[in-house]
């Protein structure tokens, strides 16, 4: 069995995914596209994926893909998170993920309609009903967010309760559940948000205003097989077992994907892996090369088995949920980690050793986000132990 070792799979981090320094993408689409989707459940990660990947960027360029030219858009996919992607391949994602998610979804909404007693004997109807009426109300608005739209249409100011008599009892608003719903299904799409670039109070469009023909209907299938055809061009060499938490399916759903294509095992420091076929060949040497990665970056949430890049650094720079931080790159491993400190500096700590002309590059990184996201103050939505230090300047 051929063997694809832990070097070959770092140069493969520097070249593949545009981070390094004379493999770096030309556009924040190239960058998209190279990565099979920028990670978006913190908005700002989407910017900072971004800026890691193209030499000169700054926030209007990457407003103006997503919201102008609309070449970038925000949609629900591989294991119920938030990813942006070309609109070209929104379809694949939609097929090969969130169609299945939304069914699910639609069911828990009717489940708890039901058991709060709203809706009648009929809640589905009723949800369908309120549906109907959200998506009139966006078609005469263009855009809208939701507090603008249960003005339309009152029911969205429905509350169902929950956990009744339990710790973790609360209410959950109908109109969180429908624009969710009609997301999910890719009736809508996230548009602006209300706010600046940070913000993740976004405006919602019909899906065929923002993109002509809306997201086209693909065959499960079909889509399947592309999804996993462009994580292996991306992230392979890589393991089922990658592929299937990566993707969110059923193992025997990753199986059945692979199937259809034509793959070659192989060797990965005794684990076996996968690449395309025709794939095999080693990646000529990459110059050395550091990057300051955003919290959930594309490229450290691509595989499940991530001691070959990641080492012992887990415990420091991610969450007790699996959800990685800011981290600092260098030649295709984890060495550290970064945040914002206490006056909004871009500051930085290095886990291991990586000598003194990656530590003068990697302050230069630094510069250069700090000059990207000037005086906001970007607060990770999943916080981490080291990212956490960071910021309280210890």
């Amino acid at each position: 069995m051929l063997k694809l070792d832990t070097a070959e799979r770092r140069r493969r981090i520097g070249t593949r995914h545009h981070l390094a320094t004379g493999s770096r993408a030309t556009s924040v689409v190239e960058a998209a596209r190279g990565m099979v989707a920028l990670h978006a459940t913190d908005p700002a990660s989407v910017y900072l994926e971004a800026l890691a990947r193209v030499p000169r960027l700054d926030v209007a360029t990457m407003e103006e893909a997503l919201y102008d030219e609309r070449s970038l858009v925000r949609i629900l996919g591989m294991r119920r998170t938030m990813f942006v992607v070309p609109p070209d391949f929104a379809p694949v994602i939609q097929a090969a993920c969130t169609d299945a998610i939304a069914v699910t979804e639609r069911k828990r909404t009717t489940s708890l309609l039901a058991g709060a007693g709203i809706g009648g004997s009929n809640p589905g109807r009723w949800l369908r009903d309120v549906e109907a009426k959200t998506m009139a109300a966006l078609e005469a608005r263009g855009e809208a967010v939701a507090t603008e739209l249960t003005k339309d249409v009152p029911e969205l100011a429905t509350q169902i309760p929950f956990g009744a008599g339990k710790t973790w009892q609360g209410t959950l608003g109908v109109s969180t559940r429908v624009l969710f719903l009609l997301s999910m299904e890719g009736r809508i799409l996230r548009a602006r948000p209300r706010g600046s670039w940070i913000s993740s109070q976004y405006r919602w469009t019909p899906a065929d205003r923002w993109l002509p023909g809306g997201i086209a209907p693909l065959a499960v299938d079909e889509a399947r097989v592309e999804l996993v055809r462009s994580w292996l061009a991306t992230f392979g060499p890589g393991t089922v077992a990658d592929l299937r938490w990566w993707t969110g399916w059923t193992l025997g759903e990753v199986r059945k994907a692979l199937a259809r294509l034509a793959t070659t095992e192989v060797d990965l420091d005794g684990v076996a892996g996968l690449v395309l076929e025709g794939d095999e060949a080693r990646t000529p040497t990459v110059a050395p090369w550091v990057g300051l990665l955003p919290p959930l970056d594309a490229t450290i949430m691509g595989w499940t088995g991530r001691e070959w890049y990641l080492g012992a650094h887990r415990s420091a720079l991610f969450d007790r949920s699996g959800n990685a931080g800011p981290t600092v790159w260098a030649d295709g491993r984890v060495a550290g980690g970064w945040g914002q400190g206490p006056g909004g500096k871009v500051v930085w700590r290095l886990l291991e050793d990586v000598g003194s002309e990656a530590r003068s590059a990697i302050e230069r990184e630094a510069a250069r986000v700090e000059a990207f996201v000037g005086p906001v103050r970007v607060i990770p939505r999943f916080r981490t132990p080291l990212e956490q230090e960071l910021a309280r300047g210890t």
